[in-house]
């Protein structure tokens, strides 16, 4: 079954990987990108078609992945979202693995209201969450 790029999740999933596999490497590939997000090459090779024609993405001759503008910035906002549900949960107690799945399922559905007040509650209260 193929991903469904018209879902908002798997949008922001690939290029959430995409970021931060640019920013371990320097540079992104398909098979980079299918490597990190546990699924098979075909799958990506469907997905970042798609998301080269909605504009997220650009790719060189030699197949190398470059985020455009618009998909950097949905990259970044899931990236900060992920890393902050991340931290909020360890500094709870969570073991770093799970805190890592939990912060990826929650980061696509937190609406913005709730995350802004999750933000401004840890940076009034820090460490006393």
């Amino acid at each position: 079954m193929r991903p469904d790029i018209n879902s908002e999740k798997t949008t922001e999933d690939y290029l959430e990987a995409m970021l931060m596999i640019r920013k371990k490497n320097g540079e992104v590939r398909s098979v980079d990108v299918a490597r990190h997000l546990g699924i098979t090459k075909p799958s990506v090779t469907y997905t970042t078609k798609r998301l080269k024609e909605k504009g997220y993405i650009t790719m060189d001759k030699d197949n190398f992945i470059t985020i455009t503008e618009s998909g950097l910035k949905i990259a970044e906002k899931i990236f900060a979202r992920h890393k902050t549900l991340t931290d909020l949960f360890v500094r709870l107690g969570v073991p770093e693995d799970v805190a890592e799945e939990d912060a990826c399922r929650i980061e696509h559905d937190i609406s913005p209201e709730t995350f802004d007040a999750l933000c401004k509650h840890l940076e009034k209260y820090g460490n006393d969450v």
